[in-house]
């Protein structure tokens, strides 16, 4: 038998109608997509689907601003020449050891070690990566970089970084 108790009511109704007050504020104030945002989000680190559908992060790599694309199935960082040139890099010296398979097939890659990587704030330290003598055409966060974050997680329209 269920027992109805008009005290539990009362508490239940108070707390939904704070609950739909602080969410109507927030919508008058951002709209809606930001309401939700703030609410769901809690405002974390993100990076927003571009129009063809991938992650595009605008990230800090040892200082300085780097286009990447966000790639989950990737091992490991993954550096174009040009970008290892503007991180102070020589291709040229660096020992290709490792042979890799990428979209464009297989290539050559050489293994170091990024002070930082930093996207929306959230950052790590020490980030091993791989620059790649050639089959990349952007350079991609891989799980070297993602793999150390506490959690990341994919929506219809962002991803979702956890420091």
């Amino acid at each position: 038998m269920i027992r109805f108790d008009p005290r539990s009511a009362v508490v239940f109704a108070a707390a939904l109608a704070s609950a739909s007050a602080c969410i109507g504020a927030l919508m008058w104030w951002e709209g809606p997509a930001q309401a939700y945002a703030a609410v769901a989000l809690k405002e974390a680190p993100s990076v927003t689907r571009a129009a063809d559908g991938h992650y595009w992060a605008e990230a800090t790599v040892e200082g300085r601003p780097m286009r990447m694309l966000v790639d989950t199935g990737a091992s490991a960082v993954a550096l174009t020449s040009d970008d290892a040139k503007r991180l102070g890099f020589d291709p040229a010296r660096l020992n290709y050891a490792y042979k890799v398979m990428t979209a464009n097939g297989e290539a050559h890659a050489a293994a170091v070690k990024l002070a930082s990587v930093s996207i929306a704030g959230a950052k790590v330290a020490d980030v091993d990566a791989l620059v790649l003598d050639k089959g990349l055409d952007a350079s991609l966060l891989g799980m070297t970089y993602l793999g150390r974050l506490s959690r990341f997680e994919a929506t219809r329209s962002a991803l979702i970084l956890r420091p």
